[in-house]
């Protein structure tokens, strides 16, 4: 199969992006895209055309089930986070949206703490070249998984709004006793940078990111919830572990004070995240304040009830695992020929 080198298959148009600080954004109709996706939506636009975006800066280049390229249509903003790419002709828009959602870039990004992916290396990379007639058939294939995974994540959020109303219907104003954070739970966080992770480390190393990295050494060896305490978005995570594990030191590893379910609790602050994504601090990287998280409140039914609510949410989460699954193979079945 013969290659193509990026540049000589798309025009980068990365000298006509221009960044807009939040602070002098103003709001309009146009959308305004960044490395991940939609950011906002601003009142100008600088591009009005078939594009493809790939992240620059700050992409999911240590994921291999998230996307670091996406397509965009019509007038748009784009910051100088993403590689703007319009492809030459021959080359279908959507063939090249594909062929680089999930390219390896392993090797290819630098930097440390926030990996770069320049523009000298993505002139380097290449993409497989087809026939138009070939192109089309690769992208249909991809919008069938496409449209297979946009139908498992409409089950996984009726499995999320399940949970919800099942929480609703066991506790909500039924008189039980109210606690604020201090009284929930023991607070500490870890002392590592976020590039202490190895790459066939030992014990799980719990970040501000979504993923899961490893490490060599352990600190911790408990049952806790892992709150990421900064992100670039606000969009905050919340896991639970029991056994041994590190975490970075923005990480918020939590105890429970009393003998009550991770579980519930696990989901009594996945259902705050929205709220202290509003409340939380800063400009370009957002982040938790003990003040901020010292304000929020739980809920403490029965211990009875609580085992009731665990065993129904370890049920829901074994049919969100196994389509979560399902949508990582479909996105590795996708080879071309």
């Amino acid at each position: 199969m013969e290659y193509l080198k990026l540049e000589d298959c798309c025009e980068i148009l990365d000298s006509k992006r221009i960044p807009v600080t939040a602070n002098k954004r103003r709001n309009g109709k146009y959308p305004y895209y960044g490395a991940n996706g939609l950011q906002d939506y601003v009142d100008d636009y600088i591009f009005d055309d078939e594009l493809v975006l790939l992240a620059e800066d700050g992409g999911n280049f240590n994921s291999k089930d998230k996307p670091i390229a996406y397509r965009v249509s019509g007038k748009c903003w784009v910051n100088n986070h993403a590689h703007v790419l319009k492809p030459k002709q021959g080359i279908s828009v959507d063939y090249l949206c594909y062929a680089l959602m999930y390219y390896d870039v392993s090797g290819l990004v630098n930097g440390a703490t926030r990996q770069k992916l320049t523009q000298a290396t993505i002139r380097k990379m290449k993409i497989p070249i087809l026939s138009e007639i070939d192109q089309l058939r690769i992208v249909e294939i991809m919008n069938s998984i496409q449209q297979l995974k946009n139908d498992y994540r409409s089950i996984l959020h009726k499995l999320d709004v399940l949970i919800k109303a099942r929480f609703v219907e066991m506790f909500c104003h039924k008189g039980y006793t109210v606690l604020e954070w201090n009284d929930v739970f023991n607070t500490r966080t870890g002392k590592l940078d976020s590039n202490a992770a190895t790459e066939n480390g030992k014990y799980p190393f719990f970040t501000c990111s979504k993923d899961i990295l490893y490490i060599d050494d352990f600190g911790f060896d408990q049952e806790a919830l892992l709150l990421a305490g900064n992100n670039a978005a606000g969009k905050y995570d919340v896991k639970y572990y029991k056994g041994k594990f590190n975490a970075y030191q923005r990480t918020y590893v939590l105890t429970l004070r009393g003998n009550w379910s991770y579980q519930l609790f696990r989901y009594q602050l996945e259902d705050k995240l929205e709220y202290l994504r509003q409340q939380s601090l800063g400009g370009l990287t957002k982040y938790l304040t003990m003040k901020i998280l010292g304000e929020l409140s739980f809920i403490i039914p029965p211990i009875e009830k609580q085992k009731e609510f665990e065993l129904f949410v370890q049920q829901v989460d074994k049919s969100r695992f196994d389509i979560k699954k399902s949508i990582i193979e479909l996105e590795r079945e996708v080879v071309y020929d």
